[in-house]
């Protein structure tokens, strides 16, 4: 098991429901998510996190916002090849903001502080995997859009 499965595995471990198919997700992209997308509170956790990033402008958009927050190194380290720094649930809510963080909470069915965690657990290796060569191009907001219409198309929504 990869560190990406690892991860979102344990954060889907606390939440409840039954299978959801992912493997015809873009670029591979299934595989790596099926630990958190295969139980239904994670497709939708996994879903409203991927609606985040598209909400934001996509990955340059939460790029920006990174930056713009004084954050650039630890976006930087998600989208380069090397190790992925980590991120507090504080800084999630400085970078997105109480709308966006009520939105995916809303959307996750939790408190808003329980979201900032899940965010911050998830959006590293999110977008490290969605940067597969080491820079945000075509190919991952095409895995961004397909991965996230594929995750609506399992929750019904």
């Amino acid at each position: 098991m990869g560190l990406f499965d690892g991860v979102l595995g344990k954060a889907a471990e606390k939440m409840a429901g039954g299978k959801a198919d992912l493997g015809g997700l873009p670029g591979g992209l299934g595989g790596m998510l099926s630990s958190l997308g295969g139980q239904a509170g994670g497709t939708a956790a996994l879903a409203a996190v991927m609606a985040l990033i598209q909400g934001q402008g996509g990955l340059g958009g939460i790029l920006e916002k990174f930056k713009s927050a004084g954050l650039a190194n630890i976006v930087s380290s998600w989208v380069g090849t090397g190790a992925n720094l980590p991120v507090s649930p504080a800084q999630i809510q400085k970078v997105f903001g109480d709308a966006a963080i009520g939105n995916v909470a809303k959307q996750m069915g939790v408190a808003a502080p329980q979201a900032s965690a899940s965010i911050a657990t998830m959006l590293p290796e999110l977008v490290n995997k969605l940067t597969p060569k080491g820079a945000i191009d075509a190919g991952s907001s095409d895995m961004l859009s397909q991965g996230l219409a594929m995750l609506k198309g399992q929750l019904g929504k």
